[in-house]
């Protein structure tokens, strides 16, 4: 029993000490988000733009998105708006042709979901007569800020091809879900994105909301059709060595689930995903970035491992208290790190949410979802562990929206 007892110990020493050490990492990583240089716009109206629209049955939504496309501050001789109305039962096509944008009708049911959609609309415009600088994505429930394609333009121009706006939400208070998901955005955009950012690292893209330079999708092609489209094709332009980048100064709304049972399909269906890319991917990027030495590729491969972000921080947090508590069990990991860097990272790892909300103006009863958030975290655990073993499960779940606002609403 000894021995058994002492490989167990072993195995948790060598686990939490790793965990220690990986958090630590994103603790300081994080660090950088604390500051944010604006980056002004510096060029005029250059590029053309494809706005493509992901939507499956959004009756309810689509018709304030695309009057709000048609007014962004960019000359609109510039951009074309492009609805995809995939395997749509409903009058989706009918609402985007009354309100003057293009209806892409697809029907395939043997190709279902996002990913497919989108690749079948890129072979179709490719063919058009009329050609795009660049293709900027966004889903149905979305609502845009004004200067959205203003910034896309000047990044584009400044050398960027892969670009990610900031991702907010429509509805952060309409239940503790919602606000659970809207402190994790505001969280993930200020301290990981910009933060990335900042030190030229590579950022992650978010479903919608980003802006992908035409030449380049022609080069490598979308070929990303899993249950998370955006972290596919993201791993892919990483492993060429071309790094998605970040643009703070935009932002783009959309509907997080209300309840916790949709809320719960919703993550499943991104779990699912995310192990089925990292499954496929990582072991080439972090390749890659042992043998060309790039810290980007090294840290995206720490991305794609992200599916033990929630076990890291309970790890953390035992790591801690068994060093403030004397804990035999958690002793001989203490001894491995510092004590400075162990209490100082704690105190960091859970003072930079709090600062996030804060340095992005983030409404005072926002605060509230921080005390939410382990509750929401604990949600996580089943999740991981389910899509660990249905990985191979690729079927798409459609989350339903709802809450037709204007963007006058959420920019009052």
């Amino acid at each position: 029993m000894s021995v058994l007892r002492e490989i167990i110990e072993g195995l948790f020493i060598g686990f939490t000490t790793t965990v220690g050490v990986v958090g630590t990492y994103q603790t300081l990583v994080s660090s950088a988000g604390l500051f944010r240089k604006k980056e002004q716009v510096t060029h005029e109206p250059q590029k053309t733009f494809a706005v493509l629209v992901a939507a499956h049955n959004e009756s309810a939504v689509i018709a304030p998105l695309i009057e709000n496309l048609k007014k962004l501050d960019y000359p609109r001789e510039m951009y074309d708006i492009f609805v995809i109305c995939d395997n749509c039962t409903d009058n989706t096509a009918e609402i985007v042709r009354e309100h003057g944008a293009y209806a892409c009708e697809r029907f395939d049911s043997s190709k279902r979901g996002k990913g497919y959609g989108i690749e079948w609309m890129l072979e179709k415009l490719w063919m058009m007569p009329k050609q795009y600088d660049a293709v900027v994505m966004f889903d149905a429930d979305n609502l845009v800020e004004k200067n959205f394609l203003q910034v896309m333009n000047d990044r584009l121009c400044k050398g960027a091809r892969v670009i990610q706006g900031y991702l907010d939400s429509k509805n952060p208070f309409d239940s503790w879900i919602t606000l659970s998901y809207a402190v994790t955005y505001w969280f993930t955009n200020r301290m990981w994105q910009l933060a990335r950012h900042n030190l030229g690292l590579p950022n992650t893209l978010g479903g919608t909301g980003l802006c992908i330079e035409s030449n380049l999708l022609k080069e490598m092609g979308w070929g990303a059709t899993s249950l998370t489209e955006d972290l596919e094709f993201a791993t892919r332009c990483i492993e060429r060595g071309i790094y998605p980048t970040w643009a703070h100064d935009t932002k783009v709304w959309d509907e997080k689930p209300i309840d916790l049972k949709a809320s719960m399909r919703q993550r499943l269906r991104w779990m699912q995903g995310h192990y089925d890319v990292a499954g496929r991917y990582i072991g080439s990027v972090l390749k890659n970035g042992l043998l060309k030495g790039k810290l980007g590729m090294l840290d995206a491969a720490f991305y794609l491992f992200q599916p033990m972000y929630v076990l890291m921080v309970s790890m953390m947090s035992f790591l801690f208290m068994g060093r403030f508590f004397e804990i035999d069990l958690f002793m001989p990991v203490a001894t491995l790190l510092p004590t400075w860097l162990i209490y100082g990272t704690t105190a960091v790892f859970y003072l930079l949410p709090l600062l996030a909300l804060y340095l992005d103006k983030v409404p005072w009863k926002g605060y509230l979802g921080l005390l939410l958030l382990p509750f929401f975290f604990l949600t996580w655990l089943p999740i991981m562990f389910y899509a660990f073993f249905t990985k191979k499960n690729q079927t798409w779940s459609h989350t339903s929206h709802t809450r037709a606002i204007r963007i006058e609403e959420i920019q009052q």
